[in-house]
């Protein structure tokens, strides 16, 4: 599934990331990596393979894409440090030919050694690529002829089926010159977002990123 915005030729990713091939850029927003360990230290018994699957979608992007850039849009980590930091890291020194990119999000809160020591560079909020914006949240005002990037919401829709079957799952969700990507990691929740005048929302399903709305 694509989006055009002006020469910019985005592809939708049923593994909730979008795919910029001419630039061989991925966007990912809101992985919360280690929010598993955050709620065990709080007492709530949250197994950590949960964030294994997270570890294995973004093997199998990077494998697959060969990106030169990745530019996540926020909450890669999920508050305090803990030692699946330490995991994520080890993990993305991996790929030393991938340039990784965070904007921070709310809940990147880290004392600022921990990134300088890390495959990570920050950037400052809003980023501009050609004509994309980059941001954690969405942008109130939006420069005319940009299409800002940004998470924060983790967007989803409810897929309704014959007699009162419905299903929930993670959306792209379009709305004039923005478009917010669906959390990437396993451990999140879903905002049911709404249509209204204007809207494009493309479903992901486990196969494919399907138009709801477009």
């Amino acid at each position: 599934m694509q989006i055009i915005h002006n020469h910019c030729v985005l592809e939708l990713l049923k593994e909730r990331a979008i795919w910029w091939e001419q630039k061989r850029m991925l966007f990912i927003s809101d992985l919360h990596y280690g929010k598993a360990a955050h709620f065990r230290k709080s007492g709530i018994p949250i197994p950590e393979p949960i964030h294994e699957k997270d570890l294995l979608r973004l093997d199998q992007l990077f494998s697959k894409y060969l990106p030169q850039e990745v530019y996540f849009l926020g909450d890669l980590f999920h508050s305090d440090w803990n030692l699946s930091w330490d995991e994520l890291m080890n993990f993305l020194k991996g790929y030393p030919s991938i340039n990784f990119h965070l904007v921070k999000g709310n809940h990147d809160v880290l004392p600022s050694f921990r990134y300088e020591n890390s495959p990570i560079q920050l950037d400052h909020q809003p980023v501009f690529i050609d004509s994309l914006v980059l941001s954690h949240e969405p942008l109130e005002s939006i420069e005319e002829g940009f299409l800002n990037l940004c998470g924060h919401i983790h967007p989803g829709v409810r897929l309704r089926g014959m007699g009162r079957q419905s299903l929930r799952v993670p959306c792209f969700y379009k709305i004039e010159n923005q478009l917010i990507l669906p959390a990437f990691g396993e451990f999140t929740g879903l905002a049911l977002m709404q249509s209204q005048s204007g809207t494009e929302i493309y479903g992901v399903t486990p196969n494919k990123v399907i138009p709801i709305l477009s």
